[in-house]
């Protein structure tokens, strides 16, 4: 059953209740209501399992069998009671309860039951996850609630969709300045990548698991029979699903458990993408919590943590804008000149991570492009002179809104080579209104053009080598080689190549150019903030 209004309506409700019972937190509720979807849908798996043992003759054994010790000696069903069937933990037994009982039985003996089951597993989603919704009166409604929406009856896609819309409510920016990447901004970029199935795939600054999630989907519609194909309306948008039945049992059994890697550095994160995985049917995916430019991983550590040796074959990421290190804490395998920009090591640390002829596409902001630092210049010198730069993205202004106005731009390049020439591609719509709330969708969308733009790029540099230099170019796409790039300081900005008449050259975007003076700002602010380092450091 595929997500429809009135199930939006049920979540929506679920979060108007919490917001107005004093929980006013996106980010809190929607890591406690992954939980409760959780607590719920895995009385189900666990069943699930028995019938899949008993129809194949393998032992098992229910996670809910044996004894449970009580950590809170209220919640004895009689005085000196010190435990209590392990059967007591299943949501269907203790969601009948209400008011104080139901907080106390929640907190005390639900929230640890599940941490050591979870401790088990690959990824201990659970760790340090503790109740929030301490009100009784609230928590009593939120559990009726999650109870009608009835999870056991959607399948995986919609149990992600919900999800996805809950997330979707996060309206706040970290602490190292991540933003939520809009999903169909990832779309586009892992539609351009295109990721095979057998192929890793590596998110470094994972989130909530969007690119993961976006990259599964789009190698089972790749993998889908006409009769395999659906269609499902995600945020006012039509999509096409596929169900990837033709994808072979141990492709299947690859894609599940062999193909995606990610990291956040946010335990946060980490828990909304391990459940985000969970409830589209990846729960074996391992989201490791450690800062990628902050800590290294030798081989050994890799092998004992299964993953590739050499390299991954795609890195699909959103890295976070704005941040900054302590330089003594950034490994040397990150550095790049002297900066502590989190957006430059992060770039830095993706070629590191891809193995030869790997590919990535990854958003950054627009300073990236032509900043003048010796940080800046050195890494797209080794864009240019050591990878293949294949294209760069304009996305519009305010695309990241309600995070941040911040210009971006999308980077797609391939390991290894010598870049020859870059393709350039801008966006003026992107399908939803470009406002302060840029949920409202709409007709224009250049997105879909320009994504395949970037799949016949070939044919298009025929087409540009042949086109009358004197006539005007209106398309939305266009080169220039690497000498041009060079002798403009490896400069990536987009508009700097775009053939203009001379009217638009006398009359640019005044949006372009603010653009481009807020960016220049920006960089200046880091400059200033680097120099002033300096500055400390020899003074100490």
């Amino acid at each position: 059953m595929p997500m429809t209004p009135e199930l939006r309506g049920r979540v929506d409700q679920i979060r108007n209740y919490l917001y107005g019972g004093g929980f006013p937190n996106p980010v809190l509720n929607a890591e406690q209501l992954a939980f409760l979807f959780f607590f719920y849908l895995v009385e189900g798996l666990d069943a699930d399992n028995e019938l899949r043992a008993q129809a194949t003759g393998k032992a098992h054994e229910s996670m809910f069998a044996g004894e449970w010790k009580l950590r809170n000696p209220l919640n004895a069903p009689a005085k000196g009671q010190e435990t209590i069937p392990a059967e007591r933990l299943r949501w269907s037994k203790w969601s009948v309860l209400a008011g104080e009982p139901l907080v106390r039985f929640v907190r005390d003996e639900v929230f640890p039951f599940y941490a050591e089951v979870a401790d088990r597993s690959a990824m201990n989603f659970m760790e340090g996850a503790r109740l929030s919704i301490d009100e009784p009166t609230v928590l009593t409604q939120v559990v009726s609630l999650v109870d009608q929406l009835r999870l056991e009856e959607q399948d995986a896609d919609t149990k992600g969709d919900l999800f996805e819309h809950v997330l979707k409510q996060i309206k706040q920016a970290g602490e190292l300045g991540q933003f939520r990447t809009p999903r169909h901004i990832i779309r586009a970029i892992v539609e351009m990548v295109d990721p095979k199935v057998g192929e890793t795939i590596y998110d470094p600054a994972a989130g909530t698991a969007g690119f993961m999630v976006a990259a599964y989907n789009h190698i089972r519609l790749a993998n889908s029979s006409v009769a395999g194909v659906h269609a499902v309306e995600v945020d006012g948008k039509v999509q096409q699903r596929g169900w990837g039945d033709r994808l072979s049992d141990a492709e299947s059994a690859k894609l599940q458990n062999g193909t995606f890697f990610g990291n956040d550095v946010d335990p946060a994160q980490v828990r909304l993408a391990t459940m985000n995985l969970t409830l589209r049917g990846l729960p074996n995916v391992r989201i490791l919590r450690r800062n990628a430019l902050t800590q290294t991983l030798d081989r050994t550590q890799k092998a004992e943590l299964g993953l590739p040796l050499d390299g991954f074959d795609v890195v699909l990421a959103n890295p976070p804008f704005s941040g900054r290190l302590d330089r003594d804490r950034v490994v040397d395998e990150v550095k790049v000149g002297s900066s502590t920009a989190t957006e430059l090591l992060f770039l830095k640390y993706m070629l590191g991570q891809l193995r030869d002829g790997g590919r990535c596409g990854v958003i950054v902001p627009e300073g990236v492009l032509f900043g003048s630092t010796g940080s800046h210049q050195e890494l797209r010198r080794q864009l240019l002179d050591n990878n293949r730069l294949e294209a760069v993205m304009s996305l519009p202004g305010g695309v990241f809104q309600p995070y941040s106005g911040v210009k971006t731009s999308v980077l797609l390049f391939t390991k290894g080579g010598t870049t020859e020439r870059v393709l350039f591609l801008h966006a003026d719509a992107d399908g939803f209104k470009l406002d302060a709330n840029h949920d409202t969708p709409v007709e224009p969308d250049d997105l879909p053009v320009l994504a395949e733009a970037y799949r016949v790029r070939e044919a298009l540099w025929a087409e540009w080598q042949a086109r009358d230099e004197e006539a005007e170019w209106t398309a939305k796409w266009w080169w220039a080689d690497a000498a041009t790039l060079r002798a403009n300081d490896n400069n990536f900005s987009a508009s700097r190549y775009r053939p203009q008449s001379r009217a638009q050259v006398e009359h640019r975007d005044p949006l372009v150019l603010l653009d481009e003076l807020k960016a220049i700002a920006e960089e200046m602010g880091e400059e200033i903030e680097e120099l002033a380092a300096n500055l400390r450091e020899s003074a100490s």
